[in-house]
C-alpha cells in the first residue's frame, strides 16, 4: 500500500484469525473524544475494549492498529441486512473529530483523500461491495450518530467508495416537507429494509432510525420525519 502509514497495535482483536473471504463491509467511524491523542490512547489501552484497523488522523497520515485479518472491537452490537454484530465480517477505519459532544467539524481535505486511498486499496484487495460500505449510525442508528451528517458520502460515492442515489436534486428540493400519508411511510420503512437497514427496532425508536438515514442520505435536514424527499431517496437507493 503506497499510503503514509504508522503502526501502534492495539490489544482489543480477537485472537483467532479470519478469512480472507469473510470480510465484506467498511465501517466509518468518528473518534468522538476531544483530542486526537486521547482518542489514539483510547483505542490502544486494553482496559477501553474498542480499537479499529485503522485510524485516519486530521493530517491524514493512517495509523494501523489491528491488521486486517484479525477481528477488532469497533462495531459493537450492529446490523445490516442478514449479518448481526459486524465486528467479524468488517474492517473498521476511525477518522479523528471531535464528534457531535466536542464540537462536530468538517473531516479535513487530506483525511479525506487518505481515507479513499485506503478504501480503494481495501475495495480491492477483499472485493468489497460499495454498497457495503457503511457509517456506523448505519449498522447501530439507535446509539450512534458517527460519522455524521458533515461526512462527505457523496463525494465518495462520486469516487467509488460508496453507494449514493441518483436523482435530480432541484426535482428533491421540491418534495422536501412534503407530507407523506400513512401508507407512503409504511412504504419508506419497507424500502430501508431492503437498503439494508435492520428490521428489528421498536416503534418508539423509528425517528432515531430516520434520523440515522437522513444523516446518511439526506444531511441538509436531520428532522426524524419522513417527507417526500425521504421517500424518493429511499425508493431509488432500495
Amino acid at each position: 500500500m503506497s499510503l503514509k502509514t504508522t503502526i501502534n497495535y492495539s490489544p482489543n482483536f480477537n485472537i483467532k484469525k479470519r478469512s480472507k473471504k469473510s470480510i465484506k463491509f467498511l465501517v466509518f467511524h468518528y473518534t468522538g473524544m476531544k483530542s486526537e491523542k486521547g482518542a489514539i490512547k483510547k483505542l490502544t489501552n486494553i482496559q477501553s475494549e474498542v480499537a479499529s484497523h485503522y485510524l485516519i488522523k486530521i493530517d491524514g497520515e493512517i495509523v494501523i492498529f489491528v491488521p486486517d485479518l484479525y477481528v477488532a472491537w469497533h462495531a459493537g452490537v450492529s446490523a445490516w441486512k442478514k449479518f448481526n454484530f459486524l465486528n467479524k465480517n468488517s474492517i473498521g477505519i476511525e477518522i479523528s473529530n471531535p464528534g457531535h459532544q466536542f464540537g462536530y467539524k468538517k473531516f479535513s481535505s487530506k483525511q479525506i483523500s487518505s481515507l479513499i486511498k485506503l478504501s480503494k486499496f481495501l475495495i480491492k484487495k477483499y472485493k468489497i461491495n460499495k454498497k457495503n460500505i457503511l457509517g456506523h449510525s448505519d449498522i447501530a442508528p439507535l446509539r450512534k450518530k458517527d460519522p455524521g451528517e458533515k461526512f462527505p458520502w457523496e463525494y465518495l460515492a462520486k469516487k467509488n467508495v460508496a453507494f449514493w442515489h441518483n436523482l435530480n436534486k432541484k426535482k428533491l428540493n421540491k418534495v422536501r416537507n412534503k407530507k407523506c400519508n400513512k401508507m407512503l411511510k409504511n412504504k419508506f420503512f419497507v424500502y430501508l429494509s431492503k437498503i439494508g437497514y435492520s428490521k428489528n427496532y421498536k416503534k418508539q425508536n423509528e425517528k432515531l432510525l430516520i434520523k440515522a438515514f437522513q444523516r446518511r442520505f439526506r444531511p441538509q435536514l436531520i428532522n426524524g420525519i419522513i417527507d417526500q424527499e425521504c421517500l424518493l431517496i429511499s425508493k431509488n437507493l432500495a
